[in-house]
């Protein structure tokens, strides 16, 4: 089943895809494969913009660096 995100004021497609599912530049082809005419609409997606996106593009678990001030 794939999921639907939607583009945010601004948001570029890779900006969209990196915030949502932290996915990069290898998986901009996959998305827009699935998204066909979406490069047509510029380089800045209009806002409200459905984006489907592949089941296997889950959500990557985020973790950040441990930042302790004092030891």
């Amino acid at each position: 089943m794939a999921d639907v995100l939607t583009a945010k004021q601004g948001d570029t497609l890779d900006e969209l895809i990196w915030r949502e599912r932290a996915l990069g530049a290898p998986d901009i082809g996959r998305v827009l494969a699935l998204n066909p005419g979406i490069a047509d609409v510029g380089v800045v997606l209009p806002l409200g913009t459905r984006v489907t996106m592949p089941a296997s593009m889950a959500p990557a678990a985020r973790t950040l660096p441990l930042i302790q001030l004092w030891d």
